[in-house]
């Protein structure tokens, strides 16, 4: 495997989760998209730590912070969803832009 094949497997994941956000309809759904999209950015940072030429371990170690705040991010989103359906009922995202009043 090489850089290249790294970066296409990451613009493949970033094109899911883009394609995801803006097609889904459920909030839960939309939250894994955009994991997704997280998770492609962790690709490129690893695979450009692993294959430059400065055996960097800063590469490495931003994944790690990365998955730390989206695991934060999707606590709070969860708590957000939670609280939206029992007040809604229902978890569409077009709909839910009626949350004022």
């Amino acid at each position: 495997m090489n850089l290249t094949n790294c970066l296409i497997l990451s613009f493949i994941l970033l094109s899911i989760g883009i394609l995801g956000v803006i097609t889904r309809r459920n909030v839960i759904g939309i939250l894994l998209s955009i994991e997704i999209m997280l998770n492609a950015a962790n690709i490129n940072f690893i695979a450009f730590a692993r294959f430059s030429a400065h055996d960097s371990t800063a590469g490495a170690i931003f994944p790690v912070f990365v998955m730390a705040v989206s695991a934060c991010e999707m606590a709070v989103a969860l708590a957000i969803i939670i609280a939206m359906y029992r007040n809604k009922g229902h978890l569409d995202s077009r709909r839910l832009g009626e949350l004022h009043g």
